[in-house]
Formats: structure tokens, sequence, C-alpha cells
């Protein structure tokens, strides 16, 4: 059995990858701050899920907060997670400094006492969002990464380099992944295909920015499966974790439509400044070094995200972005 820390562990992707590596016979240490980036409901109903789990324990921890980190460092972990990020990228134009100090600083903080106590691997989530929008597709790891266009983009870049300092200094094991667009059940409120799946059950307007343009979706469970594969020893390494099937966010729309029964009612809005044209990743070194692929369709990763929020309908439509 080996000892995980897993923050975020209230988050979309923390969640799964903590119920994975419980699954696994693993314990787990989660730590979330249950911010209010987006509706703390949907937290609290992932957490709910490990009440019974005696391997799992929870911490309401900011790792913003280096003192009240330093605390759970005493129990040892054969590895750190690190999954806390604030998320977005609209949002990261309105208020850049939490992002700056979630991503980055937490990310620092994170470092300093993994090399303090000896933790010898280090995974970080980062994002597609680093390519920017003048990388052509589909996006390899060794592509430029220079220009991103968002205060997000630009606070998972920072982390990032600040990863590969530490590994470089201090021999910290360390596994960068960059995600695609993941999405599923119990997925995050303010992305795209919950938005979607809610407004149509509900009979709201979607708001489509521009044409919507293209995206490379990766299913939940197919990007827990990486993270967890990506704790083997691999030095220093970047990878991409994506479903490399590029669809159009209209054909998304679509499937939903189909998946509930029902017409969505799509208000068009200009695109914004923050958004790309499109992504696709390049997964042929995931592959090589993790043994991965993604499994989930995205025909049956909408199907499978209709029928969760059908289940929790009761409180799930009332969760505010």
């Amino acid at each position: 059995m080996a000892s995980y820390l897993v923050t975020g562990c209230a988050g979309f992707i923390g969640s799964r990858v903590a119920q994975l590596l419980l699954d696994q016979g693993h314990r787990v240490t989660g730590i979330d701050d249950l911010s209010d980036g987006y509706d703390p409901t949907i937290k609290r109903w992932r957490l709910e899920q490990f009440n019974d789990v005696e391997t799992f324990s929870f911490h309401r921890v900011d790792v913003r907060e280096l003192n009240a980190l330093a605390p759970l460092f005493e129990e040892g972990f054969d590895a750190v997670v690190n999954l806390a990020a604030r998320a977005g990228v609209r949002q990261s134009v309105e208020n850049p400094w939490i992002y700056a100090e979630t991503n980055y600083v937490g990310t620092l903080n994170l470092l300093e006492l993994c090399k303090e106590h000896g933790v010898e691997k280090f995974v970080l989530a980062s994002t597609s969002s680093v390519y920017g929008d003048d990388t052509p597709p589909p996006f390899s790891e060794d592509a430029a990464t220079n220009m991103p266009i968002s205060p997000y983009a630009a606070s998972k870049k920072a982390a990032e380099t600040l990863v590969y300092t530490y590994s470089h200094l201090f021999g910290i094991d360390a596994s960068v992944l960059r995600f695609f667009t993941v999405y599923g059940p119990a997925g995050r409120p303010d992305m795209s295909i919950f938005r979607f799946v809610r407004c149509v059950s509900e009979g709201l307007p979607i708001s489509l920015f521009g044409d919507g343009g293209e995206r490379d979706y990766t299913h939940v469970d197919d990007v827990a499966r990486g993270v967890v594969a990506s704790l083997k020893p691999l030095d220093y390494e970047i990878i991409n974790l994506g479903g490399d099937r590029p669809v159009k966010i209209t054909f998304v729309i679509s499937l939903v439509e189909k998946a509930l029964g029902k017409t969505a009612a799509v208000n068009r809005l200009p695109r914004h400044d923050t958004d790309v044209d499109s992504t696709w990743a390049d997964i042929t070194k995931a592959g090589i070094l993790l043994d991965w692929r993604p499994r989930t369709t995205i025909e049956q990763g909408i199907d499978g995200t209709v029928e969760w929020y059908l289940e929790n309908r009761h409180w799930a439509k009332d969760i505010i972005a």
C-alpha cells in the first residue's frame, strides 16, 4: 500500500484520481479548499463518495497556505499529485491574481515541502491551453508554449517550468500532464458539456461564442487512468492526455440533444479573445511512456454524462457555474 497526497481532491479530476488510487488499495490524503471558483455543492457531493472509506482522509486546506500544508507532510507520502488549481480561461482575465497564487505559488509550496520531506515523485496537472493559438495541430509536447493567451494558461506554464527547476535541482521525479478539455459525470459546471446538458435539459439557452470551434474532448475516467499511470518513475516528462479525436462543439450539442430528446436553444455571441480555434493532442508519447490511450468515445461519454445528470437532477439543476 502506497500513500499519496492528492490536492484538489474535491475537484472533478482530483476526486476520480483519488477514487482510482483507493480502488487499487492505496491510502489517500486529500486536500481541497472548497473554493467558490464554481458552485461548491458539487464538490461536497464528490467528497461524500468517500464518507465510509477508511483509507481516505480529508483536510480542508488551501495550497496557497504553506503553514497549513506543512503538518500534513509529517505523515510521509510516496508521491504528491497536484490537481489543485484555479481553472477557467475566461474567468482568469477577471482575477489573474488568484490564478497566479493558486497555480504557481501553490505549486511552489508543494515542491518545497517535497524537497524538505524527501517526497520523490510529483505529478502536476497542466493544460492544453499552454499551446496558445499559434500551434499547428495535433499538438506535440515539444511545440512552442511561450505565447499563452490567457492568465490561466500563463500560470500553468509558469508552474510547469517551476516543476522542471525542482526536478533538475533536487532530483524530484516529475510528470507534467497536459489535459485536453476533460468532461464526464459530475463535471465542472463552468465547462461546456455540463452547461450544455443542464441548459438543454432545463429548456435554457446555450451561449455559443463564435462558431464554438473544435475541441479534443477527453473523458475524466481516461484522464484519471493517465494520472495514475504517470506515477511511475519518469525523471521529468511532459505528457499530453487527450482524446485524439477533435470534434466541433456544434456536434457535441447535437449529441446532448439526442441523449436528452430535446432541442437546444442557442444564443450566439462573439468569439472571446481567450478562445482558441481548435485543440488536438498528439498522444504518441503517452502511448510509449504510459501505455495509455483513451477508451471512451465522445458518444459514450455524452450518454454517461447525461445519465448522471438525470439521476442527480433534483440538485444538479440548481448548480450555478
